[in-house]
């Protein structure tokens, strides 16, 4: 492995459109498959999750022992160190705080005729979240998507997680589901959780939302039931990009690289500077740093295959080339982070600062930290409550507005051929 990560001067464009490009190229290759999972899970429901839970998750489970009892939960609690707890309690207030603030209010306006027009602004009556297992448990994901379901005022709130080997749940994730109050908490993961979810099955009655991030299948699977179920967003592999100057320090940025890398050999690891002294260092600390991490071969791989440093002319173009790739997470490296971030449109999240390190958001500060990847942080936001809020439109006109209303829409409504959308304003000034 070359954990020399490369240095690119030229077409950096291309570069970052086809790193771009691997989320979309990604869920072309699975979702026949993927296909395949979520009807059978809807046509089976219990039979299909307990031969997908053994196929998949090589666990031996019934329908019964889809949901966690109360015992395991409060076993969890006590497993936990209390330095543990206090710390994802802290965490989640801060996220609640945070997320309290996205809220908006219904509102009603009365027009000049008289009419009344709004907008009303609800919860949805229940919500998923989906938790990763496999090669790592994220408690923080749990808090992450939680929060924003109970802020938003989500009546039934669920946690999907798949199994451990021993058919157990990892007691961080348990207890991070207790902090939101979790209504219930199904040991089911993959795509035929999210179909699940979905669907419902004979054990597990469907929601209305599907929010959290998984692997490519369980991404997927959100992107074929979407209809059935709102989600909050297709994200693929993730993804770290920092602009940075020749104030910056070669080890923290190699350092904050190297936190994405971690995640996934397909995660992406960027940097773009104007200083060429600086890349090559940031090469160096790179290799350096591999060497303790114990997750070097997930790391190596991601910086070998998904990693770059690029050199540009200026700061403006180093934005230019930010904007254009619309990463997960945008880290501002520079003197004056603040006059750049003015010139930034298309980011997931956005840290400003050499003391701003992009693990204080995926841990503490409060934003999501499930974010659009992959590019699509050119029109999608954040999950936030907004993902659990649903809106109505209010109409209410008297007799005067809809005098005023009859000519103007009957002339629209024969214009499309509508006939019967005329009459039913004409029966009434009729009478």
């Amino acid at each position: 492995m070359n954990e020399k990560i490369r240095i690119i001067e030229k077409d950096a464009e291309g570069f970052l459109d086809e790193l771009a490009a691997r989320k979309a190229e990604d869920l072309d290759e699975v979702l026949p498959a993927v296909a395949e999972i979520t009807g059978r899970v809807r046509r089976e429901g219990d039979k299909a999750l307990v031969e997908y839970t053994r196929r998949f998750d090589r666990v031996e489970i019934s329908p019964d022992r889809f949901r966690v009892a109360k015992e395991e939960i409060e076993q969890a609690e006590r497993l936990l160190e209390p330095e543990l707890k206090e710390a994802l309690k802290a965490a989640y207030g801060r996220i609640c705080d945070y997320h309290r603030k996205q809220l908006a209010n219904s509102w009603f306006v009365t027009g000049a005729d008289g009419e009344i027009l709004g907008q009303r602004i609800m919860p949805v009556e229940s919500a998923a979240v989906y938790a990763p297992g496999g090669k790592a448990a994220y408690p923080s994901s749990v808090l992450m998507g939680m929060a924003a379901a109970r802020t938003a005022g989500v009546k039934r709130l669920v946690l999907l997680s798949p199994p451990d080997r021993d058919g157990g749940m990892n007691p961080a994730v348990l207890f991070a589901a207790t902090l939101a109050d979790a209504d219930e908490i199904y040991r089911i993961g993959g795509a035929q959780a999210i179909a699940a979810a979905a669907y419902g099955t004979e054990s597990i009655p469907a929601v209305d939302v599907i929010a959290g991030p998984g692997n490519i299948y369980v991404t997927a699977a959100k992107k074929l039931v979407f209809g059935s179920v709102n989600i909050d967003m297709l994200a693929g592999p993730s993804e770290i990009l920092v602009i940075a100057d020749n104030t910056a320090d070669p080890a923290w940025i190699a350092a904050d690289m190297l936190s994405q890398a971690e995640h996934d050999q397909r995660a992406g690891c960027l940097l773009i500077t104007t200083s060429r002294e600086l890349a090559r260092q940031v090469q160096d600390e790179i290799a350096r740093q591999l060497e303790s991490l114990p997750k070097k071969e997930i790391a190596g791989e991601s910086v070998e295959n998904f990693g770059a440093i690029l050199l540009a002319d200026s700061v403006d173009q180093a934005a230019s080339l930010a904007n254009r790739f619309a990463p997960e997470h945008l880290e501002l490296l520079v003197a004056d982070p603040w006059s750049l971030l003015g010139k930034i449109r298309n980011a997931g999240a956005v840290f400003l600062g050499p003391f701003t390190p992009e693990a204080l958001g995926d841990y503490w500060a409060g934003p999501n930290h499930v974010l659009p990847t992959g590019g699509s942080a050119r029109c999608f936001s954040p999950l936030g409550v907004h993902v659990f809020l649903k809106r109505s439109s209010i109409i209410s006109f008297n007799r005067e507005s809809f005098d005023k209303a009859v000519r103007p829409v009957t002339v629209i409504a024969r214009a499309e051929g509508m006939e019967a959308h005329a009459r039913s304003i004409e029966i009434r000034k009729e009478k």
